[in-house]
Formats: structure tokens, C-alpha cells, sequence
């Protein structure tokens, strides 16, 4: 059985909010939350917005999320069938930070690039 802290301590160990940060942390995921927050998507969808992941990272993570409250997924009885994904409610109340997260990154890459070499010509 595992310990629960209370209140959840992420500085322990042990502590079960420390696979949240991982999966919420994790590049794959931060993408796929932003690009739900639009709006439902298609695996297809998901897998041509986002350069670089792979059908199996993408199914990963897509599952990672569901399991974890973060996605739905709606099977759609046709032939094909025809699977969407969504954001849940949980989810929506962690769009704002994800969303913060993206922006600053995108926002900061240049100080962040400038900073990396500034460092790699000092340690070469």
C-alpha cells in the first residue's frame, strides 16, 4: 500500500505527486494538452500537429493522459471507426498553466539559446 501525505508533500520521495509532475512535465504531453484545449482532435489530427512524435509516443502518452483524468477518448461506432480525444474537466483546470509554460518558452528561446552557448564556449 502506499503512503499518502497530507497534506501531498512533492518533496518526499515517496510521494505520489511526483508521477504527476512527471507526466504533466513531460514535452508530449504539454503539447497534446495545448492542442486539445482547442478543441477535440483526432489521433491523425494530433499526429500531424506535432512534429516528431511517433504513432507509439503519441499513443503513450494519449493513454498516460486518459488513465491519469486528463483525456477522454470517445470511440465513435463507424466503419472506420473514428476515435476523438478531449480534455477533461481536471484537465481544464490545468490549461492555464500548461498554456503559460508554452508561452514562455516560446517567448524566452532566444535568452535561453544565447545563455546555452554563452555556457558550452565557457566549458569548451
Amino acid at each position: 500500500m502506499e503512503t499518502r501525505y497530507f497534506p501531498p508533500n512533492v518533496y518526499a520521495s515517496d510521494c505520489p505527486t511526483r508521477r504527476v509532475l512527471d507526466f504533466i512535465g513531460d514535452k508530449w504531453a504539454v503539447l497534446i494538452i495545448s492542442l486539445l484545449e482547442d478543441g477535440p482532435k483526432r489521433f491523425s489530427e494530433l499526429q500531424r500537429s506535432i512534429g516528431g512524435i511517433s504513432q507509439k509516443m503519441l499513443t503513450q502518452t494519449l493513454r498516460t493522459l486518459e488513465r491519469n483524468g486528463l483525456v477522454s477518448r470517445k470511440l465513435y461506432p463507424e466503419v472506420p471507426p473514428r476515435v476523438e480525444y478531449t480534455l477533461t474537466p481536471l484537465c481544464e483546470t490545468l490549461c492555464p498553466t500548461i498554456i503559460a509554460i508554452r508561452d514562455w518558452a516560446e517567448e524566452h528561446i532566444d535568452e535561453v539559446t544565447a545563455s546555452q552557448m554563452r555556457y558550452d564556449s565557457r566549458e569548451s
